[in-house]
């Protein structure tokens, strides 16, 4: 039996061609990042490359998909070899600061990128990147009980300044929720073309089309 029996009965062969086929990047491989890319593997994607500079710090555990053997070793590397270990798929871990002047060269042969990067000096790399080179690019962000799911031709960066933040309120149910509703919107992008938006609140557990 398949790895991915259920949801191939659910998503159609064909759609699952398609995942296992199309070659995304995903920017970051925090809470945001390495919970998506884990995601789409285990949904059927393949092709797939995550790009982070930071190592795995010990109040990374309870929100990223690492353990405490793995903390001081780089997330990109430890995302790829536990997801190698786990489904035989081989993601393309890069340790590396992605920057403006080295964001084509990193972003090159993507099909699809997901920008999850928590500063706004590397989230407008990624915008223009992208935006020049016309990949299509879902930013996934979130602050405090808010997440928001924008596609690039819609998406604002939120500051100009480096506002690297690490000590933030994060709680795991939102960012497991925004997970979810970021990988189905990558979903349907690639199966029916569509870009949705969206925004996520944990207080009342809404998630809504965002309206622009």
């Amino acid at each position: 039996m398949s790895t991915l029996f259920h949801e191939q009965l659910y998503r159609t062969p064909a759609v699952m061609s398609m995942l296992k086929k199309i070659s995304v990047t995903v920017c970051g491989a925090g809470a945001l990042g390495a919970n998506i890319t884990e995601n789409l593997a285990r949904s059927g994607w393949e092709n797939l490359k995550v790009i982070d500079r930071d190592r795995i710090e010990e109040r990374n555990l309870s929100t990223q998909p690492y353990y405490r053997s793995d903390i001081g070793a780089f997330k990109a590397k430890i995302l790829a070899n536990n997801l190698y270990r786990a489904l035989g798929i081989k993601v393309d871990g890069q340790s590396k600061e992605l920057t403006a002047t080295n964001a084509n060269q990193l972003l090159a042969n993507s099909a699809l990128v997901v920008d999850t990067f928590d500063n706004s000096i590397g989230r407008q790399a990624v915008k223009d990147c992208c935006a020049n080179q016309s990949i299509p690019c879902l930013h996934v962000g979130l602050a405090t009980d808010y997440a928001e799911i924008i596609w690039n031709e819609n998406y604002r960066v939120p500051s100009s300044v480096n506002d690297d933040v690490c000590d933030y309120p994060l709680a795991r149910n939102l960012m497991m929720l925004t997970v979810a509703v970021a990988s189905e919107a990558l979903v349907n992008f690639v199966a029916i073309k569509q870009q949705n938006n969206f925004t996520v609140t944990l207080g009342d557990f809404a998630i809504k089309p965002l309206i622009l």
